[in-house]
């Protein structure tokens, strides 16, 4: 599943250099996540690095976009051309 930014953000900025997919941008109004970028970080770490790092705890997993591991893996290997380990 791709992670999704709420309406609780802050615009605190230390989630977007955090995100190794370039997923998290700056909406009109707050950050938001690509999906079609979004691993959650798999593939490159083992947890997602900015639900790590946000201070108001406003990046849940998107329920619109239901992906397993396996296809995060996937996601993975077509953005950085890699094979995941």
């Amino acid at each position: 599943m791709a992670l999704m930014i709420t309406d609780e953000c802050i615009n605190c900025d230390v989630c977007e250099p955090e995100c190794p997919n370039d997923a998290i941008y700056q909406g009109e109004e707050i950050y938001e996540i690509n999906p079609d970028l979004c691993t959650e970080c798999v593939g490159h770490f083992e947890t997602s690095q900015c639900v790590e790092v946000c201070p108001v705890e406003c990046i849940p997993i998107n329920p619109h976009r239901v992906e397993s591991r396996a296809d995060l893996l996937f996601k993975y290997e077509k953005l950085t051309g890699k094979k995941a380990e």
